[in-house]
């Protein structure tokens, strides 16, 4: 593989749309000898495929997370062996902040993590915007434009 190839954050953003999932969950969690369960969180990003370049590539380019293999499991013959790449807390914020100009179907999850992280940033220099929102404002504008 050739080392000094780099994937563009958009085509990593549209793999991480389509083939990618987003872990964004409080569960509670006794600490060892403690009787008390305290609230915990989990999150986390991977990107799941068979093509182990890809994933390295994935890797190599975001300079964060680990990349693990995983083999078919018993009764799965013929099964190819899958690769993942993992980042989870503030790994996944330095990653959710490059995707979330190219995210679509994981937007929503992207925009909980970026806010869990960063709850005060909701200004008016906030880099995360309501999709919606931006949507019907320039339906409005191209109506009027077009009308005028």
């Amino acid at each position: 593989m050739n080392t000094n190839y780099k994937l563009e954050i958009p085509y990593i953003a549209g793999l991480f749309d389509a083939d990618g999932s987003v872990q964004y969950k409080q569960y509670m969690k006794k600490k060892s000898g403690d009787k008390k369960a305290y609230p915990c969180w989990n999150i986390r990003l991977e990107i799941s495929m068979t093509d182990q370049n890809v994933i390295e590539l994935v890797h190599e380019t975001l300079m964060v997370g680990t990349v693990h293999k995983k083999p078919p499991g018993k009764g799965q013959l013929g099964k190819k062996m899958q690769w993942r790449w993992r980042c989870g807390f503030r790994d996944a914020l330095y990653v959710c902040k490059k995707f979330w100009p190219y995210a679509v179907v994981k937007l929503h999850d992207i925009e909980k993590i970026i806010d869990h992280y960063e709850p005060d940033i909701q200004d008016v220099n906030d880099n995360v915007i309501d999709l919606a929102l931006e949507r019907e404002k320039k339906k409005t504008y191209d109506f009027w434009n077009k009308n005028a």
